[in-house]
């Protein structure tokens, strides 16, 4: 055989174990992560609270407990964290939302929460449903929007146009 095509079998070799291993590494997660999502539904609570703030900080500066920052992995302190300010019942009390929960909060708004520890999970609203926030628009969809305005605007230009040309002419 030649060189190049031990060094591809290698190559491949190498490609099949390493998906091999994340496969069980990402069954062995998804294990994990059904264990933990049963333990927060067991202690979930659904709490009325008036948010104040939200906004995405690393844990240090979050203003959590301190025993909550001292049991957090080293690395993940430096990540940014959807932190929520809110006022439940007398206390102002700052917590980590959901990802999926976070965009859906509304600021200075009341909303009945559910809760496990210092987790959002859920968010509902008090007085009518919530409102979904716009998503972002892609590039093609913001093209699009300022090619229909230009085409538009230059259609209404277009008529006055015509008609000081026709003015002149007479």
């Amino acid at each position: 055989m030649n060189t190049p095509t031990i060094v591809l079998l290698v190559i491949l070799a190498v490609l099949i174990i390493g998906i091999v291993v994340l496969y069980f590494l990402g069954k062995k997660a998804q294990k994990k992560k059904a264990q933990q999502d049963e333990q927060l539904a067991a202690a979930a609570q659904v709490i009325p609270m008036l948010i104040i703030d939200k906004k995405r900080m690393r844990i240090t500066e979050s203003g959590l407990p301190q025993v909550v920052i001292d049991q957090t992995p080293k690395l993940m302190r430096r990540a940014k964290l959807p932190i929520v300010k809110a006022k439940v019942g007398p206390k102002v009390m700052s917590l980590i939302a959901d990802e999926a929960v976070f965009d859906l909060i509304p600021l200075k708004k009341e909303v009945k929460a559910t809760v496990s520890g210092i987790y959002i999970t859920k968010v509902t609203g008090i007085r009518g449903p919530l409102e979904k926030p716009e998503g972002k628009k892609s590039w093609r969809a913001r093209m699009k929007d300022k090619l229909t305005k230009t085409s538009k605007k230059l259609e209404a230009a277009q008529p006055a146009a015509q008609g000081k040309k026709q003015k002149n002419k007479k």
